[in-house]
């Protein structure tokens, strides 16, 4: 048992990090292990109220930003996650970061479920609609 102890003492130290603590805020942002984040060059719709700062812009951006959480909290649920490239924070103190699970990267699969949409917020792209063309 000696000589079994420091080998299981490795394995827990390598053993990668529990993803219970991956919360998501919404479609795009969340929380890592502590650290506030926020997808690198994607955008989910709002699911804050409709005319409340920061929040949907019409009911239909709020229904589809629901989906979008719904999709990538289902996406993560019970898998390891990490953070790729990191690019800073952005205005609101969160990282800004690719994140992946399973090697995937979790922006680029939502895109591809077309959940989120591309933006590039950083060359100064404007917001995407996701009130018009219902």
């Amino acid at each position: 048992m000696k000589k079994l102890l420091p080998a299981l003492l490795l394995l827990a130290a390598c053993a990668p990090e529990s993803t219970s603590s991956l919360y998501w805020s919404d479609g795009d942002s969340g929380r890592l292990n502590g650290q506030d984040f926020r997808l690198h060059g994607v955008d989910a719709p709002e699911t804050g109220g409709v005319g409340a700062y920061g929040g949907a812009e019409c009911e239909h951006e709020r229904e589809l930003g629901y989906e979008a959480k719904e999709e990538v909290v289902e996406f993560t649920r019970g898998k390891f996650a990490y953070f790729g490239k990191e690019y800073g924070e952005d205005r609101y103190g969160r990282l800004v970061v690719d994140l992946f699970v399973d090697g995937r990267n979790v922006g680029d699969e939502m895109v591809g479920r077309g959940v989120l949409r591309r933006w590039d917020y950083d060359g100064g792209d404007p917001k995407p609609a996701w009130c018009s063309g219902r």
